[in-house]
């Protein structure tokens, strides 16, 4: 990347100048494509198939500052009507694949849009809630046939319009609304987070100066496009920065995409690198002994040097040389075949990650570091550099971030990445941000003399039990979880009570698999609940987690709840957060019976 480019794309006023930049620098570049290059556009391409939409739009009436709702999975035609949005100074916002009709109606609504673009698989959705939606006046649908009262997209595109994109773009401005982005909704109504063009550039610069990416690297889009870690990972990083972005549509799907893309960035939920720990601990057990006493000692040894190298402490030259020896004829061949071999960063969020998992990926030369960010901040907040990485630790500010500490320990944020506010919530964007500029984070953390931030818990979702012990439910259950891979989700009840319980979801690709395994006939989650063989596993799992628990935070007793909790559910959010008010109503039998007696 040239020092000219660099310059210009990251000075541009707005996120749609920063495309067209990126676009004439990179012409032949590809930006956008599938696993397989059935759909491969270069960035000219995608401009000129950007500009069309958006002048079909602009022929509808939308005009800036109007919002256009995005219901579109992980496909290049996201990234191409986003853009087109942009380019007519419109606000494109994104709604959750999970959502209900009623949902739809509300955050369209919320964000007053006339236009509403979505796939076929989500049509009958959209035309249910538009029923309650006066307001909307187009239906765009992107694939398949176009029922009455639907245009599809080939029409926009290809409508002629004298619509000036150039003179459009020239009138956006830094402070100018991008996009719209709806919180999960833990505690209720989501909030729609107005985030500016200066938001976004200044994050994805932040994120650049942290990782420090090659010419042309590569990212996968899988996650969620209505959430910002999706958002500006895979979509407005690559505008600005002028990346390769490969749509994986099927999430499950992702680590094959990694073995094929080999990416230059990578960010999973702690889930993803919980399940794949205990895929190739699985792998290696299954392997002759002589092969496998091998493998585990080589693992064991790189986890000792990790351990060393976290507390400051000198590696032993024989050491060293094991695992060197054990990397260039083992652990190497592991990353190609992952795809992790041609890595510069490789991150989680959103959750708290099991010290051990870290160290695992460390162990064999995948380097996970954690990060932090909300929707209120781009996804930008804390990130551990790639060469000095704190395990335990969401890292040092991004550059250009301020972070302090609140009396009660509330982490409290400023940068030009915090939000403008909530859509049409000005008295929550005031409880949110005060009057000197800090965004007041919702987390509670400390802060250690390297300025690297440890999160503990949500301020909101600390449990205080009968003795006025604090405790985080979101460790414990992080600790739970990563000691099975019997086990999917856990909820911990304890605020009030004597002692903690949990409610056990069994992991859904992992329990059918254990049952056949075990010659358990009916694998169905409903019947493995009531198994007592399952629950003598899961029971193994919360004796392990136990033991690497403080004894006021261990859990007493469990509940293996029936079937699954999915995203956008009763119990979760969109983005797989536990709803804990609801779960607590839902299961108030179950819980009770935990404390009875």
């Amino acid at each position: 990347m040239s020092t000219t480019e660099e310059r210009r794309a990251t000075n541009a006023s707005s996120i749609a100048e920063a495309f067209r930049i990126t676009a004439s620098e990179r012409p032949d570049q590809i930006f956008l494509r599938t696993k397989e290059d059935e759909v491969s556009l270069t960035f000219a391409q995608s401009l000129e198939r950007v500009d069309a939409i958006a002048g079909g739009l602009a022929g509808l009436g939308l005009t800036k500052g109007d919002t256009c709702a995005l219901l579109i999975g992980n496909r290049p035609e996201f990234a191409l009507c986003d853009l087109a949005v942009t380019m007519t100074g419109g606000v494109p916002f994104s709604i959750y694949m999970q959502y209900t009709p009623e949902q739809i109606q509300f955050v369209v609504s919320d964000a007053g849009a006339k236009i509403l673009i979505c796939e076929q698989q989500f049509l009958a959705g959209v035309l249910e809630a538009r029923k309650e939606l006066p307001d909307l006046a187009h239906v765009i649908v992107i694939d398949g046939e176009a029922p009455e009262g639907v245009t599809p997209l080939a029409e926009i595109e290809e409508a002629q319009s004298d619509f000036d994109v150039e003179a459009s773009v020239a009138a956006l401005g830094p402070e100018d609304v991008l996009t719209l982005i709806y919180t999960s909704g833990t505690t209720g109504p989501p909030k729609g987070v107005q985030l500016c063009h200066r938001n976004l550039l200044s994050a994805v610069q932040a994120v650049e100066q942290t990782v420090q990416f090659p010419d042309a690297a590569r990212v996968i889009s899988w996650l969620p496009s209505a959430h910002i870690a999706e958002r500006a990972a895979h979509h407005y990083l690559p505008i600005v920065y002028g990346m390769t972005v490969t749509s994986c549509p099927n999430a499950k799907e992702v680590l094959s995409y990694v073995a094929a893309v080999k990416p230059s960035w990578f960010f999973a939920v702690p889930r993803i690198w919980e399940k794949l720990k205990s895929g190739l601990e699985a792998m290696i057990s299954g392997k002759e002994d002589d092969e496998r006493e091998q493998a585990e000692g080589a693992i064991a040894a790189a986890i000792q040097k990790v351990r060393l190298e976290q507390a400051g402490e000198e590696v032993p030259a024989e050491l060293a040389a094991a695992v060197a020896k054990a990397d260039e004829a083992l652990f190497s061949k592991l990353r190609a075949q992952l795809g992790f071999d041609q890595i510069e960063a490789v991150n989680v969020g959103a959750a708290p990650t099991p010290p051990e998992v870290l160290e695992f990926f460390h162990a064999i030369g995948i380097p996970v570091a954690e990060l932090w960010g909300m929707s209120e901040t781009c996804g930008a907040g804390c990130v551990n550099p790639p060469d000095k990485i704190k395990i335990g630790t969401v890292g040092p500010p991004s550059p250009g971030v301020e972070v302090k500490l609140a009396e009660d320990g509330e982490l409290l944020m400023k940068s030009d990445v915090v939000m403008l506010g909530y859509r049409n919530l000005p008295e929550k964007t005031a409880e949110a941000i005060d009057e000197d500029g800090w965004l007041h984070t919702g987390d509670i953390a400390t802060i250690d003399e390297d300025g690297y931030v440890t999160l503990v818990d949500r301020k909101k979702e600390i449990i205080i039990n009968a003795a006025g012990k604090n405790m985080s439910p979101a460790n414990i259950e992080a600790t739970v979880k990563s000691s099975s891979p019997l086990i999917g989700q856990a909820c911990v009840i304890g605020d009030r009570r004597s002692y903690n319980t949990a409610l056990i979801v069994l992991d859904a690709d992992f329990a059918p698999a254990y049952a056949a395994k075990a010659g358990i006939q009916d694998a169905s989650l409903e019947a493995l609940a009531e198994n007592e063989q399952v629950r003598a596993v899961v029971q193994k799992g919360i004796d392990d987690g136990n033991e690497k628990l403080a004894r006021v935070e261990q859990i007493k007793k469990f509940e293996i709840v029936s079937g699954d909790w999915l995203p956008g559910g009763d119990e979760l959010t969109p983005t797989m957060k536990l709803k804990r008010k609801p779960i607590a109503e839902k299961y108030k039998d179950a819980i009770e019976a935990m404390y009875a007696g």
